[in-house]
C-alpha cells in the first residue's frame, strides 16, 4: 500500500511536469522550499514526540555500521577506481547508503514491520550525522572552502539539521510542547512528503533513466550496494555482532532494504552536482525495494 500512494504521487509530479503546469523553475523552487522549510517542521515533529529509547537502540548501531560500510564501499570504487569529482563521489555514496526512512520507510513499517516508530532511529542517525557531513562536504567542494570557522559554521546553519536537533532535544528533555505550539509545526511539515515526491514525478519528465554518458556505472553500483549489499551488512551485523532474532532482526534488515532517498535528488539538486545518478538511483531502488523487501519479509518474518 505504501508503494502505491507513492507511485501514484510521482506520477501525478510528472503529469504536471509533462504539462508544464508550474513553469521550468519549479524543481528548484521546490526543492529550496522542502530543504529550507517544510522538512525541518517535519523532522522536528517526528522526533520530538518520538520516546528516547526507541531512538537510541541496537537499531541505531546497525543502521549505522550498514551505512558507513556502503557509503564507504561506493567511495572507494569511485574515487579510486573510476576518479570521479569528489561532489559526483558524495551524492553517488549517499545514493548507496542514505535510505528513504520517511516517506517510505514509515509507510514500510508500519503496513510491513508492524511498527510505524521502527525507522525513527534510522531518520536520527541520518539527519544528525549523515546529512550535516554530506551537505559539508557537498558545501566545500562546489562552493569553495572560506575559511576554518565558516566550514565549520556550515552545519549548524543548516536547517535540516537544526529542526533534527531541536526534535532530539525535545525527546532528549521529555518537555512538553503546547498543542497550539506544534500545530503549525505538525501542519507545514505535512506537506513536506507529498511536495517532494511531485518535485521527484516533475524531474523525471523528458528524461531517460540510464541513458548513456550519464553516469549508468555509478547508479549501477549504488543500486547494487543499496539493494542487495546493505541489506545484507545488515543481517551480519544484528544476527552475529547484536545477536538479534525474529521480529528484531526482521526489522534491523528490512530497514536496511528501503530504497534511497529523494533527499539525495534534493541535495544534488540543490548543489547542480550528480543529479542524473541521484535520480536514477532514487527511481530503480524504489522500483526494486519491494521484490527485496518480499524476500526479506519471507526469510525473516
Amino acid at each position: 500500500m505504501g508503494f502505491a500512494i507513492i507511485a501514484a504521487i510521482i506520477a501525478t509530479g510528472y503529469v504536471l511536469g509533462r504539462i508544464r503546469l508550474l513553469g521550468p523553475h519549479a524543481p528548484y523552487v521546490l526543492a529550496r522550499l522542502v530543504y529550507f522549510v517544510l522538512a525541518p517542521c517535519l523532522l522536528f515533529t517526528i522526533l520530538a514526540t518520538t520516546p528516547v529509547e526507541r531512538l537510541f537502540s541496537a537499531e541505531l548501531a546497525i543502521a549505522a555500521l550498514a551505512a558507513v560500510a556502503s557509503i564507504t564501499l561506493f567511495a572507494l570504487v569511485a574515487r579510486l577506481v573510476w576518479r570521479r569529482p569528489v561532489p559526483e563521489t558524495i551524492i553517488g555514496s549517499l545514493s548507496a547508503g542514505y535510505v528513504n526512512a520517511n516517506n517510505i520507510g514509515i509507510p514500510v513499517a508500519a503496513y510491513v514491520l508492524g511498527d510505524a516508530a521502527a525507522s525513527a532511529p534510522v531518520i536520527l542517525l541520518q539527519l544528525l550525522i549523515l546529512a550535516p557531513i554530506g551537505l559539508a562536504l557537498l558545501d566545500m567542494t562546489t562552493k569553495g572552502r572560506g575559511s576554518f570557522w565558516a566550514t565549520i559554521g556550515r552545519p549548524l546553519r543548516n536547517p535540516i539539521l537544526i529542526g533534527s536537533a531541536l526534535g532530539v532535544l525535545v525527546s532528549v528533555t521529555g518537555v512538553s510542547i503546547p498543542a497550539p505550539v506544534m500545530e503549525p509545526f505538525l501542519i507545514v511539515g505535512a506537506a513536506t512528503v507529498p511536495l517532494m515526491l511531485l518535485n521527484y514525478g516533475i524531474s523525471l519528465h523528458g528524461q531517460r533513466v540510464l541513458e548513456p554518458k550519464s553516469g549508468r556505472r555509478d547508479v549501477l553500483l549504488a543500486t547494487v550496494i543499496k539493494l542487495v549489499a546493505m541489506p545484507l551488512i545488515a543481517w551480519a551485523l544484528a544476527r552475529y555482532a547484536f545477536g538479534l532474532e525474529g521480529q528484531e532482526l526482521f526489522v534491523a534488515v528490512g530497514l536496511a532494504a528501503l530504497p534511497t532517498a529523494q533527499n539525495v535528488f534534493n541535495y544534488a539538486q540543490l548543489h547542480g552536482r550528480g543529479v542524473i545518478v541521484a535520480r536514477d538511483t532514487v527511481l530503480i531502488t524504489t522500483l526494486g525495494a519491494l521484490p527485496v523487501l518480499l524476500v526479506i519479509a519471507a526469510l525473516l518474518s
